[in-house]
């Protein structure tokens, strides 16, 4: 305990902050463990956050912090361009050997999950001497110029930032709840390629394997096979955008390998690294070699710090079967949220693979969207100490993301106050509906 109060910080962060830089509790944190944080009034909360899906391998895994601390006595910067360094090359390394995809292949390291989308289209327009790029509805791919141009959703992200990079088009992404099939998803881009885009002029199609602010939707197998099968028709490359679905949070390392075709580059970031920022693009070497020496790189990327955190995730992962811990633990939720749907009728869908699990509300009996109950649910399992995130175009999923190495006391903790909060929320939101119609 600091002694200092949330409201206290909050009164503080109001003054001093940017408004766009919008926080999601009023928890200020002073201390975190794998699953748990407790925050400056010594209050715990379990994290089913993980400061989205950064720390897969739970807060301050003592390997992480082991290797980190021992790279801090060698050295913090040099700047890889400038005195490079030999743990930065080792890790590519690895990221070659373990990203989908046949073939050699190399990488560039980076800051951020958009820093690591930009270059990957610098990579694809300097490989292919093309400029158009497709994305889909619902894709989140950063806040940055080309990273919001790229990302399929208004509020909040383009929302008064004026006109948004050229050559970006959007196709409508398949989501059956929704009444959007594979088929009309294709039929679609293939609309947009008659009437509004030459393929000839497209350098790549760009998606998430399974969306994550678009409410955590996985690509259908069928339309990420027909993807591959129009890039190879036409020349255009296919990106494969991890940054979220990476590290064994699906259940795989990397969640293309759920599917029968493999990328030609894939970017990544969030957990790569335990905490610490660091992203990267990994594709074949003839692609990856397209852009002129000093085409690519960045003062911060691949920072030793990051690299070494980033080495004890990798060695974590394997060593502690995250990827089947991944699948139990998805399992297990999905299972609990099954035994509700009688009880609570605003569960329209449960869905994700691994443990990138997500929940979706509408109204009863309805196939409208209910973003008032997702929030009531995330604000009482707030109160309750747990932890949790809406997403979702519609605002009405609650998604699943607690650190993979959570203890199993921990978890069930966590699957209580769910069940709980979601009992509750229908209760209060049935006393509402039966208020307003007498």
């Amino acid at each position: 305990m600091t002694g200092v109060l949330n409201s206290n910080l909050a009164e503080r962060r109001g003054a001093a902050l940017s408004r766009g830089v919008g926080v999601m509790t009023g928890v200020y944190a002073d201390q975190a463990r794998n699953a748990e944080i407790w925050d400056v009034e010594g209050r715990r909360y379990i994290d089913f956050a993980s400061g989205i899906a950064v720390v897969n391998t739970g807060h301050c895994h003592p390997r992480i912090v082991e290797a980190v601390r021992a790279q801090l006595d060698r050295f913090t910067h040099t700047c890889h361009q400038v005195v490079p360094y030999e743990n930065y090359v080792a890790l590519a390394e690895r990221l070659n050997a373990l990203v989908p995809g046949e073939g050699e292949k190399k990488t560039v390291f980076l800051t951020t999950g958009a820093e690591a989308v930009e270059n990957a289209v610098k990579i694809a327009r300097a490989a292919t001497g093309r400029s158009a790029v497709i994305a889909f509805t619902g894709g989140f791919h950063g806040r940055t110029f080309m990273g919001m141009s790229l990302t399929g959703k208004v509020f909040p992200y383009k929302a008064g930032f004026g006109a948004m990079a050229g050559d970006v088009y959007h196709a409508p992404f398949p989501v059956p709840l929704h009444g959007i099939s594979t088929e009309a998803s294709l039929a679609a881009l293939d609309q947009i390629l008659k009437s509004d885009l030459d393929p000839a002029r497209v350098a790549a199609i760009l998606l998430e394997p399974v969306q994550g602010e678009g409410g955590f939707y996985p690509a259908p197998p069928a339309f990420m096979a027909a993807l591959r099968a129009i890039c190879d028709k036409h020349g255009m490359l296919l990106i494969a955008d991890e940054v979220q679905t990476g590290f064994a949070r699906t259940g795989r390392c990397f969640a293309m390998e759920h599917h029968d075709v493999a990328a030609d580059l894939t970017t990544m970031a969030k957990s790569l690294a335990g905490g610490f920022p660091l992203a990267a693009v990994t594709g074949r070497s003839d692609l990856m070699d397209a852009p002129q020496a000093g085409g690519l790189g960045g003062t911060y990327g691949g920072n030793p710090l990051a690299i070494a955190a980033a080495h004890a995730v990798l060695d974590i992962i394997e060593d502690e079967g995250l990827c089947d811990r991944a699948n139990l633990l998805g399992a297990r939720l999905k299972q609990r949220l099954e035994s509700l749907r009688e009880k609570v009728p605003e569960i329209a869908d449960i869905r994700g693979p691994g443990f990138m699990n997500a929940v979706e509300f509408n109204q009863p009996d309805s196939d409208q969207p209910n973003p008032e109950f997702a929030n009531t649910v995330r604000a009482r399992a707030l109160e309750r100490g747990l932890i949790l995130l809406t997403c979702g175009v519609r605002a009405n999923v609650i998604r699943f993301l607690a650190p993979i190495t959570i203890e199993d006391a921990v978890f069930n903790e966590a699957m209580d106050v769910i069940e709980e909060t979601l009992l509750a929320s229908h209760a209060a939101q049935r006393g509402t509906r039966e208020t307003a119609a007498s």
